[in-house]
């Protein structure tokens, strides 16, 4: 396949847009930038081109530079050139001095396609290139998108010669008589990639001499299962993703690496294979029960799997009769008052009415307390809350935060739940309403 049918197929660059090429003045950023300064023509675009100094290799990094800017000053090809100190801002944001190198040249990179017009960056990333990130990423356990290795195409930045062996680039390069510059770092086994170039694809390239065009057609399928199996994870995403929280079941019935990556999209892409491991089995629990991943809690409760829930349990709050008063820490509003003939029957479980004479004290309104029972009106029994709530299938969220009303004896009533049988108010008692609605406070007090 061809340069230009591999940019097609990829549908790397289109008709049309300026392209920005970086180039640091290596043999195979050289034989980007010359092959598509040559093709532009075929490919109905207009190149430009940009050089980052990383300050690494001192005068030897500047003159690559100036390499760069020279040549394309002598083929009409503007350019645009940077440096940066990678080694101090490695020490100062506590990076690794690569991963400060990519930062500051990609950051380089984005202002110079800004300033020249264009809207596509071309990188020289090559076949062999893409064979070693498979293999380091191997190593580590990088899971099928680590198989990947490098994309063609992500965002805004393209990878024309991706499906370009180095042995290919170099013949061009000379059939086209292309000056280069070697950077002397290449030869140290100081870094990985260097390591894996120098000692471990010679050996593979031994058992397979087309080991390399090998690489990039298996990369080529891994990719496509890839692409569907992301198709499927966002499409259960889409369907019962709502509000943080998942339906266990629902994750459950789907293929354990469709699963994987739902739990991804939802936790970040950050997301270990040991965290991934940990939500999928709370998942299949028939209890509460939770996990600390990425920065955030994962709860199963009830059957939904929720994430980053956050919750304020009601603080206890003594009732002033004939007020509307707020409960910090909740949503709730509460309102009391006093009532001289009680008339009616008590049909809701947020209007509550208690007989006056039986209440000890003051009423509060609080959350569960370990411990707490109530013998409901009508339930002819005693049961601790716990109990009731568990009967109810609350999830823990509602066990924690539903109100509770006790006077200075014991519980007196459970919003949504009833009152207590030992305050049961009758026709023609004096009585005490309390309304519980999960409302703000308006009005006046």
């Amino acid at each position: 396949m061809t340069i230009i049918d591999f940019i097609k197929e990829n549908k790397l660059i289109s008709p049309g847009q300026r392209v920005l090429c970086a180039v640091s003045g290596g043999a195979d950023s050289m034989c980007l930038l010359h092959y598509l300064s040559e093709n532009a023509h075929r490919l109905g675009i207009s190149v430009c081109a940009a050089s980052f100094d990383h300050m690494l290799r001192g005068e030897e990094s500047a003159s690559d530079c100036r390499f760069v800017a020279d040549w394309c000053s002598k083929h009409g090809i503007e350019c645009l050139t940077g440096s940066g100190d990678v080694r101090r801002r490695a020490e100062l944001e506590g990076m690794s001095e690569e991963e400060a190198a990519r930062a500051s040249r990609y950051e380089f990179l984005e202002n110079a396609a800004e300033k020249l017009g264009c809207s596509v960056i071309a990188t020289a990333h090559n076949a062999n290139d893409n064979a070693e990130t498979m293999l380091f990423n191997l190593t580590r356990g990088g899971g099928l998108k680590g198989l990947c290795g490098i994309p063609p195409k992500r965002g805004n930045i393209v990878r024309p010669l991706l499906g370009t062996t180095r042995q290919e680039i170099e013949a061009y390069n000379a059939a086209n008589a292309i000056e280069y510059v070697s950077d002397k770092t290449n030869a140290s086994d100081d870094y990985t990639r260097n390591v894996l170039r120098h000692h471990v694809t010679p050996v593979l390239e031994g058992i397979n001499p087309a080991f390399f065009e090998a690489c990039t057609r298996t990369v080529q399928l891994l990719r496509e299962d890839e692409a569907c199996l992301d198709d499927m994870a966002l499409k259960a995403y889409n369907e019962h993703y709502r509000s943080g929280a998942f339906p266990a079941d629902k994750l459950l019935e789907l293929p354990k690496p469709v699963a994987m990556r739902v739990l991804r999209m939802i936790c970040g892409r950050s997301l270990s294979f040991t965290h991934a491991q940990a939500v999928y089995a709370i998942a299949s629990s028939s209890e509460y029960r939770s996990a600390d991943v990425s920065g955030m809690r994962v709860e199963c409760d009830v059957g939904v799997l929720y994430f980053g829930r956050e919750y304020s349990v009601p603080e206890s709050v003594e009732l002033k009769l004939g007020t509307q008063q707020l409960v910090p820490g909740s949503e709730f509003a509460v309102k009391s008052e006093i009532i001289a003939n009680y008339g009616k029957k008590n049909e809701s479980f947020n209007i509550l009415y208690f007989n006056y004479d039986s209440i000890c004290g003051s009423i509060s309104l609080t959350s569960r307390k370990p411990g707490d029972k109530i013998k409901l009106c009508g339930r002819g029994c005693t049961k601790s809350l716990k109990d009731l709530f568990s009967e109810a299938k609350l999830s823990r969220m509602e066990r924690e935060t539903t109100p509770v009303l006790r006077d200075e004896k014991s519980v007196i009533a459970v919003y949504g739940f009833g009152v207590a049988e030992r305050c049961i108010a009758r026709p023609g008692d004096k009585v005490i309403r309390v309304t519980i609605n999960k409302t703000k406070l308006t009005g006046d007090n």
